[in-house]
């Protein structure tokens, strides 16, 4: 007993106790490395830096920032999820250039960067970003107009405080010819995932700057109010003689507006009926996806639709999904279903298809019959899933939160 009670934490493998450490977050690992000379050692470890979660850190200024990118970040960070301070009584620059150029250099292998309430309108445009991100997730920021507008910097235009206006010239020329070759890219950031949520400055003129990101494959925009139909009109892939034009790239579109009603309708109609060549992705969200649902007929690539927190009738639904006959997954989530219409009908008249049910039901099928009843009780609209299943037999449906409302009559 008295040798047990002599081993403590300092007997254990440094492997398990970056293990133990890696269950705190980023401010009670900073003070885990105020407890000795081995702990601070241990701190700066960094396998417990790869995802870096600042969001819940309240009161984090640039000045936090800089300590912990000198001391912590460096080589193994992932992903970084920073919340700004726009929404602070304290304000002030929160994100900086030199921070940014610090960043990319000390985190080379940083891909994904999500930003949360922040003031970006102190950037130029996203040129200063680590080139090496791969997905960027703005959500409640402010963005100035030309934030998205590729542009080559200095450095790499080749302007210095020596060179004359020629030797800028000639850079200019020899760079636009390196990107019509697809050597380089024209600000070297090759974001393929762009997420924005709640980001009242995205407007038209941001969508139109997206058509030059070449490696852009997922865009999801959500209440985005000043994204307007001509402006995903424009930005749609579409055959322009002989050359695509647009966001042809993009393999997956979603699309989603919550906060106003009969503001989606015009958007989504508008700017999916133009095409959106190679679309194998689509998500509509919001209180009108109707119009949008109808549009998407025309995507004959489309592969997986998911419709969220929206009220359909089972009528648009078959109408929509008849001609995408390359659909492989079906997708409702919280979706309110209306009830099916039926014609009135008068007493001792008898509908066809209460006939074909109740043949059917004679035929001997007592125990299948038995099971479907059941399953027709937990099944949120069960003619939507039979009449689906013979329309796309090799489609994946998946109900999640649904509902259906049921008249009293």
């Amino acid at each position: 007993m008295d040798d047990f009670q002599a081993y403590n934490l300092d007997f254990f493998p440094e492997n398990i106790l970056i293990d133990i450490l890696s269950y705190l977050g980023v401010r009670e690992i900073v003070r885990a490395g105020r407890v000795c000379k081995r702990w601070k050692r241990l701190v700066k470890d960094q396998r417990l830096w790869r995802v870096v979660d600042l969001t819940a850190w309240k009161g984090v200024t640039s000045r936090i920032l800089w300590v912990l990118l000198r001391q912590y970040l460096g080589c193994g960070l992932r992903c970084l999820r920073l919340r700004g301070l726009l929404l602070s009584a304290r304000g002030g620059v929160f994100l900086s250039e030199s921070w940014l150029k610090a960043l990319s250099s000390k985190c080379p292998r940083l891909r994904k960067l999500y930003l949360l309430h922040a003031d970006l309108r102190g950037l130029s445009n996203c040129c200063l970003l680590p080139p090496t991100l791969h997905v960027l997730e703005l959500r409640g920021c402010e963005l100035p107009p030309g934030f998205f507008t590729q542009t080559l910097s200095s450095e790499s235009a080749g302007y210095g405080e020596q060179g004359g206006t020629t030797s800028n010239v000639g850079a200019q020329q020899q760079g636009q010819s390196q990107t019509a070759k697809g050597l380089v890219s024209p600000t070297g950031i090759g974001i393929e995932r762009l997420v924005l949520n709640n980001v009242p400055s995205f407007t038209d003129q941001h969508l139109q700057s997206l058509v030059s990101w070449v490696r852009l494959s997922h865009l999801e925009l959500r209440n985005t109010f000043r994204v307007t139909a001509n402006g995903l009109r424009s930005c749609a892939a579409k055959n322009s003689g002989s050359s695509v034009e647009g966001l042809f790239r993009l393999k997956f579109l979603e699309i989603g507006i919550t906060g106003r009603q009969g503001y989606h309708l015009q958007m989504a109609s508008l700017g999916l009926g133009s095409g959106w060549l190679g679309l194998e992705e689509l998500s509509l969200g919001g209180k009108e996806v109707a119009p949008g649902l109808i549009c998407a007929s025309r995507l004959k690539d489309l592969q997986r639709l998911c419709l969220w927190e929206c009220t359909l009738s089972e009528m648009q639904v078959l109408r929509s999904c008849r001609m995408l006959r390359k659909l492989l997954t079906l997708e409702f989530s919280e979706v309110f279903f209306q009830p099916r219409q039926c014609p009135p009908t008068v007493e001792g008249e008898v509908v066809e298809e209460e006939e074909q049910e109740s043949g059917e039901a004679a035929a001997g099928h007592g125990e299948q019959d038995n099971s479907n009843k059941k399953q027709d009780v937990n099944d949120p609209i069960p003619s939507l899933r039979r009449s689906l299943a013979e329309l796309l037999p090799c489609c994946a449906l998946l109900f999640t939160n649904c509902s259906v409302q049921i008249n009293s009559d």
